[in-house]
């Protein structure tokens, strides 16, 4: 990574992403049976809820109520997205998702899952 700095008025560049030292986050608030670890790195953030980062976190189930609007690039691993009253989906490495305010669903995470998120 070429700079640490998170402000709005610095590029921030990540070459290696196994180069970013991730900083522990706890366990996953939204986890519905054993707790998950996720640890990430908040790359850029701006004013009020603007936000992008790394976020990693270990297998599990998971509820998810979204109060913002979130892009996620997945990097690593594989989970299964379910919209309330819908379909499964199966979320893997190198795949995109967006994930719109008021979102409801599941997320079950079958490997640990690193990904890019964007936050707005």
């Amino acid at each position: 990574m070429t700079t640490s700095n998170t402000s709005t008025e610095t590029a921030v560049i990540v070459s290696d992403i196994n180069s970013v030292e991730l900083e522990d986050w706890g366990p996953l608030p939204e986890a519905t049976a054993a707790p998950m670890a996720t640890a990430g790195k908040k790359l850029w953030t701006g004013e009020g809820i603007h936000e992008v980062g790394i976020w990693q976190c270990a297998p599990g189930p998971s509820r998810w109520v979204f109060e913002t609007n979130e892009t996620i690039t997945v990097l690593a691993g594989r989970m299964t997205v379910t919209e309330e009253g819908g379909a499964p989906y199966e979320v893997k490495a190198g795949d995109n998702a967006v994930f719109p305010k008021g979102w409801t669903g599941t997320w079950d995470i079958h490997e640990t899952v690193l990904k890019v998120y964007t936050v707005f």
